[in-house]
């Protein structure tokens, strides 16, 4: 089809789509937030009276506060007033955090209200007024979806004070942050903005977080810190990358989590870089140092060499070394080929995450393992790895016991590195954890460790000469071992079946383990010249490749049998529910490929 045929295509259902999309006068959709209009007193002369726009969410659903952070937008009031009365900026209540992909929203999942004042001029005449009227705009959102809701609300002016009334604004004005009666100061450097709020010191604080109203400006989901320094509080706060310049900031400070603060406003001033951390961790955040961190990975690396779908690889090649009496030089090319395919398999791998979390996506290491494909991928590998090791055949350019050939330890390198992420544990979970919190290029610095530490003992092998010499020495007993080898990859790949079994039923892990048998069989004959047999087994593995899609059966959810707290299967409704009663609620996050959940479930 030519272009300009598509291109005319494209643009016929868009109308229609349009057209479709216009809903019909008489039917508007409810709003999730419901929305209403109160007045606080009749109007008078000269006076200010206040306004209330009272919201209530739906379970599940939350509104925004005026700068909605990460994502979202405010509300925007379009006010039908007589001429001369002026509509005030609306005073919002203390918001509260709620992060999202690592997205900080400013919200509001209760009922809440808005405060406006209007101001009513000089000599107005306020008796036979008009009903008060405005167009209101605002984003309703839950934690998945978002939907630009508008209601046109409108109130008629009371004849006087409603008692009932009374007590509500009272109620909505005590839950306003006040406005401090003294101007804060700021100073922005090193990346950072800090914020010096008068603040009495005998204040006791909970939970602080400084919401700020300035658009733009820091990073909202980067850790406060905050310090004391007599009657000052001292924020600190990271900037975004490029932040809008500002001459004047203002915000809420948040006390703590029942929904108390102050209003602040603060012009260019000092400082102070002392006092007493009272909440947050300054630089370090919520993470352990970065040394630390990686010291962590780089440990979990070599931990990674004795896990049964590693060790066949690594001792086989070790072996390999003392088998063909390489030359020191030699030794230490292939040493440098094997670190640098396991340092390329692991940061690919670890750029990927990044990647993908940067667009949005909540991943973590062996995050592919989610995908059934990708398992049965890894089960075809460890079967044909088992294969091998039994001497059933030889791979062709990645055997694991060839030696004298860089391209063939580059390769064998990265093979170690990608059937390594199966079997990752528990003594990875906080460095990993971190690389996704990290700064981009810090985390990279954790993965780089990560394979470091799963390199350095081949490595160590092929530049140290006395631990070669420390080898046994060759001979018969490396075949046996060999096929000893077999053994725990054998026991990784039945892992792998076990897991297709959970993901996609009892045929899916069926059809997996024979398509994985079949194509080691495929390439065992295809290396002995078997061609009529290797056209059969060819056969087997073009069809149960088309049947396998079609075995894949979603295993409904299992309720949790034992526990401190009773579990139920996990949907959106329930979840809704759980959150509108007000009690706490845990959502269990688990994986059967997830060796830190299983100890996590076992303790």
């Amino acid at each position: 089809m030519r272009a300009s045929s598509i291109l005319a295509l494209r643009a016929l259902a868009a109308i229609l789509l349009a057209l479709l999309a216009v809903p019909a006068p008489a039917q508007q959709q409810q709003n999730h937030i419901a929305a209403e209009l109160v007045v606080s007193a009749p109007p008078k002369s000269g006076e200010t009276v206040d306004i209330a726009l009272r919201f209530r969410p739906e379970p599940g659903w939350h509104g925004y506060w005026s700068n909605p952070g990460d994502a979202g937008y405010g509300m925007t009031l379009d006010w039908s007033l007589p001429a001369g009365w002026q509509a005030g900026e609306p005073q919002y209540p203390v918001p509260h955090r709620l992060v999202i992909a690592g997205l900080m929203n400013h919200v509001y999942e209760g009922e809440y209200a808005v405060i406006v004042p209007i101001a009513v001029p000089e000599g107005a005449a306020v008796s036979g007024t008009a009903p008060l009227q405005v167009e209101a705009n605002w984003l309703a959102c839950t934690d998945e979806i978002c939907v630009p809701e508008q209601a046109t609300l409108s109130a008629t002016w009371p004849n006087a004070v409603d008692a009932g009334t009374a007590q509500r604004f009272d109620r909505w004005h005590a839950a306003l942050p006040p406005l401090l009666d003294s101007m804060a100061s700021f100073a922005i450097a090193d990346g950072k903005l800090r914020i010096a709020i008068p603040l009495p010191a005998s204040l006791v604080l909970e939970k602080p977080h400084v919401f700020l109203s300035n658009e733009e400006v820091i990073d909202y989901a980067a850790p406060q810190a905050f310090r004391r320094d007599g009657d000052l509080l001292a924020a600190e706060i990271p900037l975004r990358a490029n932040p809008k310049a500002a001459e004047q900031v203002s915000g809420v400070l948040s006390l703590d989590a029942a929904g108390n603060g102050v209003t602040f406003a603060a012009n260019p001033g000092e400082v102070p870089t002392g006092g007493t951390l009272v909440a947050g961790e300054g630089n370090a955040g919520m993470l352990a140092p970065l040394w630390l961190l990686l010291g962590g990975a780089f440990l979990g690396g070599l931990i990674l060499n004795i896990m049964p779908c590693v060790f066949p690889i690594l001792s086989l090649k070790a072996l390999s070394l003392a088998r063909a009496g390489e030359s020191q030089r030699q030794a230490r090319r292939e040493g440098l080929a094997y670190t640098a395919g396991v340092m390329l398999a692991v940061l690919a791998l670890g750029a990927l995450m990044l990647v993908l979390r940067a667009a949005g996506n909540e991943i973590g290491w062996a995050f592919q393992l989610q995908e059934p494909g990708v398992v049965v991928a890894l089960l075809i590998l460890a079967a044909a790895i088992t294969a091998n090791l039994a001497g059933l055949f030889e791979l062709p350019s990645i055997s694991v016991t060839r030696s004298g050939e860089p391209a063939g330890a580059f390769a064998t390198g990265i093979l170690a590195a990608f059937v390594a992420t199966p079997c990752t544990g528990p003594f990875m979970a906080a460095a990993m954890g971190a690389a996704l919190l990290l700064p981009w290029w810090q985390g990279l610095l954790l993965f780089g460790a990560l394979g470091l530490g799963l390199a350095l003992p081949f490595l160590l092998l092929g530049f140290v000469p006395p631990l070669r010499r420390m080898l046994p020495r060759p001979g018969k007993w490396m075949d046996t071992f060999r096929k000893v080898m077999a053994v725990p990859m054998g026991l990784t790949a039945l892992a792998l079946v076990w897991l297709a079994w959970r993901q996609g039923g009892v045929g899916f892990a069926i059809s997996g383990l024979i398509l994985s048998i079949a194509a080691v069989q495929l390439f065992m004959y295809w290396r002995r010249g078997f061609v009529p047999v290797a056209i059969r087994a060819a056969v087997i593995v073009g069809m149960v490749a088309v049947i396998l899609p079609q075995t894949y059966e979603p295993r409904a959810q299992s309720r949790a049998t034992a526990g401190i707290i009773a579990a139920q299967p996990f949907n959106e409704a329930a979840l809704a529910e759980a959150r509108a009663s007000g009690q706490p609620v845990f959502v269990w996050f688990t994986a059967d490929w997830c060796l830190t959940c299983k100890v996590n479930e076992g303790v």
